[in-house]
């Protein structure tokens, strides 16, 4: 067992006081519940129906003798007002309820002098047995990293009791950290068994006020009696456990963004602006950043943008002048000698002076290899000639290195000696991780595009080594996303079991790295970051690109998975990120927030507020943004979002736009418009028909599931009309001209 301090031993040695009196006890889904008050604290004792127990900290005044002036009951809520020296506090517990048992409890503070927080222990005593006071011993899986989820998720292991996910709802602690100036990021977590939430430190001498009340806790607890066997039965757990108390959690409303506006907007910034673009041999290249003349030009920053702009042509039924421009300048990526297209553009790429190891013409950063390979087969399954011929002629090389590594890439190496150039992300971790399974849906492409089995062999051999992973699979969001949804395709083709198991790792380790909770403080009032996805393992930021691509994998994935039974935690939490990625995204543009937010400091090229070209970067709410750069190749953004989320019905003056993905749809003149929703029916989408041009809208009648519910919308001031549905719903909608 891990040493523990004398805090955690004095704790431990009076919640097992053979004479301690409960205040409150209650029984609920087969667990017990029963509150102590011990000196400087208040406890809240869960026992598992076969008798462990863990504690749950609902009031602390240090050094201080708690008085308990009130319990009150309603409904299924039991709450307890303290009296301390720092002031009334009010713990507010609600008992669980249904199959999976969520526990709540929320912890306010009136402040009864200016005060300083410089320690606050954290708040989860895992005490073991009744009959025992030895501290259970137990398995941390998952915990908070920087500004993710405030989340701990952990296995009792002896006793064998079961498992905990604990979510902390850091969007109540706003008050608190604009007060304080603190963060929420780091505050959930601990070492086995001094875990759970510490209050951040008040290290900038910045009290909380006298006679105003703080929230201080906002605690949300589910708990199993399983103890994961095994990886796949982590995952399904952890997913389960996510969904359930998602469902419970407060969630910020959304509102509607005008996309189509916000997509010409940038439209014209990307085609216009001379910092988006850089000239080679003639041929036109897009730079990673904006005026970032200094780097050479990229094919996956080519291919990163060409791909969403693709996808809006083919939805609108137009062209678009800068795809060819962006086309043109492929063929000039392929290096004749390796048999293979290459990161650099060969022509310019001896010009990098090497202030980073991999700015260097020789030096592949693994996954580079494989995503550009990746849009190439998707532009050659569209019929794409050239595209085809780039993606054919590198494969053999892709292959080539797949087994010189035996499927397990490191972070860099060289292409022409394939020698390691750095092996792990940090000692001891490993390198991307992730790539086995973006390389299986290279192959998978190469296999859909010529029948060779060959392919499909390459593809179970890459995918195969993501087993025994767990949550360390994570390299880069996007790559894993793509990654699940191979595996998924894999499952169909082969019916192995496996497939499907590792596309629910892969997708575990994407909800590991979200935000569930929005940054009220600081900068982070001027935009919502609710359910933001961070690019890497390890990242301080979100970003823009990563994100856009993972809503779009989120997207296939869902497509993949029509017919296909897979977890409805899946369902719900693929759908819910998907709609509150729609209504955040339009908040990377820097014309959307104040100037003051924005870094004096970039490290590429410049950011012009003015631009419609996303930031690279948001961050916590007491750090300015953009500070890395406006990335051109998140210009996708609106791009990918539009056609996936608005419908066109032919030669009418109205869309329709769901927040949820949607399947089925087909157009077609004088008949209902048909689809389905994704999703959970537990919780709501945005439903619009979107005015298009000055006249009248329609009638219109909107029925859910086979026309036996009507659904009733609200014009809005734009003189669209919205309305609230359920997910995974069937929607019929019908018109007539007035």
């Amino acid at each position: 067992m891990n040493a523990t301090s004398a805090w955690l031993l004095a704790v431990n040695s009076k919640l097992n006081s053979p004479g301690l009196t409960a205040v409150y006890e209650q029984q609920a889904v087969g667990y017990a519940f029963k509150v102590y008050l011990i000196d400087d604290s208040c406890w809240m004792v869960v026992a598992w129906p076969k008798g462990s127990r863990i504690a749950f900290r609902l009031a602390y005044s240090p050094n201080d003798q708690l008085e308990l002036r009130k319990v009150m009951e309603k409904d299924q809520n039991i709450t307890f007002r303290i009296a301390s020296l720092m002031g009334e506090y009010e713990a507010v517990v609600r008992l669980p309820v249904g199959e999976i048992p969520v526990l709540r409890f929320t912890t306010t503070l009136r402040a009864a002098a200016p005060i300083l927080f410089p320690f606050w222990p954290r708040d989860i005593v895992p005490l073991g047995a009744v009959s025992s006071d030895k501290i259970a011993e137990g398995e941390i899986k998952v915990s908070q990293v920087g500004t993710r989820s405030g989340q701990l998720y952990f296995s009792l292991t002896r006793p064998k009791a079961g498992s905990v996910l604990y979510l902390q709802n850091l969007t109540a602690l706003a008050d608190y950290n604009q007060q304080t100036e603190t963060s929420a990021g780091d505050t959930v977590g601990g070492e086995w068994p001094e875990i759970g939430f510490a209050l951040p430190p008040t290290l900038k001498n910045k009290p909380l006020e006298a006679g105003k009340t703080y929230a201080l806790s906002d605690a949300f607890i589910v708990f199993s009696e399983e103890v994961p066997a095994d990886e796949g039965a982590m995952v399904r757990q952890y997913l389960d456990l996510l969904a359930a108390v998602y469902l419970e959690l407060p969630k910020p409303a959304t509102t509607y963004k005008n996309w189509p506006e916000t997509l010409q907007k940038g439209l014209t910034d990307l085609t216009e602006s001379p910092g988006c673009w850089s000239q080679v041999n003639g041929n036109h290249y897009l730079n990673a950043y904006v005026c970032d003349y200094a780097t050479p030009p990229e094919i996956m920053v080519q291919l990163a943008v060409l791909l969403p702009l693709l996808d809006y042509v083919e939805w609108s039924d137009g062209q678009l002048e800068v795809m060819k421009k962006i086309k043109e300048g492929l063929p000039a990526f392929y290096n004749e000698e390796f048999g293979t297209i290459m990161r650099w553009h060969p022509k310019v790429a001896d010009k990098m002076e090497g202030e980073e190891e991999h700015k260097k013409p020789m030096v592949m950063d693994s996954w580079y290899l494989h995503h550009p390979l990746l849009n190439l087969s998707r532009l050659a399954l569209k019929g794409d000639k050239v595209a085809e011929k780039l993606f054919l002629d590198s494969l053999e090389f892709a292959i080539k290195v797949a087994r010189h590594f035996n499927y397990r890439w490191p972070v860099f190496y060289k292409m022409d000696t394939l020698e390691v150039i750095k092996a792990e992300t940090q000692p001891g971790k490993g390198g991307e991780k992730d790539v086995p399974g973006l390389y299986a849906h290279v192959m998978l492409q190469a296999w859909e595009l010529t029948g060779n089995k060959r392919y499909l062999a390459e593809a179970e051999r890459g995918a195969l080594k993501l087993q025994g992973l767990g949550f360390d699979l994570f390299y880069q969001a996007n790559n894993t996303s793509f990654s699940a949804g191979a595996l998924l395709r894999l499952y169909k083709i082969t019916q192995k079991e496996v497939y499907k198991e590792l596309s629910y790792l892969c997708l575990a380790n994407v909800f590991r790295n979200v935000k569930l909770w929005d940054c009220n403080y600081g900068y982070g009032r001027n935009f919502p970051s609710f359910f933001a996805l961070f690019p890497l393992n390890d990242a301080p930021y979100t970003a823009v690109y990563e994100e856009q691509e993972v809503f779009c994998a989120f997207h296939d994935y869902l497509r993949q998975a029509e017919g296909v039974e897979i977890l409805p935690s899946l369902r719900l939490l693929m759908a819910e990120y998907i709609r509150y990625l729609v209504d955040r995204a339009v908040y990377y543009y820097p014309t959307m927030l104040p100037k003051e937010m924005l870094s004096d400091e970039v490290k590429t090229g410049e950011v012009d507020a003015s631009l419609w070209i996303a930031l690279e970067d948001m961050h916590d709410g007491w750090e300015q943004s953009g500070e890395v750069g406006q990335e051109v190749y998140g210009a996708g953004n609106a791009f990918g979002i539009l056609p996936r989320h608005y419908m066109q019905v032919e030669d009418e003056p109205f869309m329709i736009y769901t927040d949820y993905p949607t399947y089925g749809f087909s157009p077609k003149k004088h008949l209902p418009a048909r689809f389905r929703l994704a999703g959970d029916a537990r919780l709501n989408c945005r439903l619009m028909l979107v005015k298009t041009d000055k006249g009248k809208m329609p009638e219109f009648t909107v029925m859910l599931n086979d026309g036996k519910e009507p659904a009733k919308g609200k014009k809005t001031k734009e003189g669209h009309l919205e309305f609230t549905i359920p997910g995974d719903s069937e929607i019929h909608i019908k018109w007539k001209a007035l």
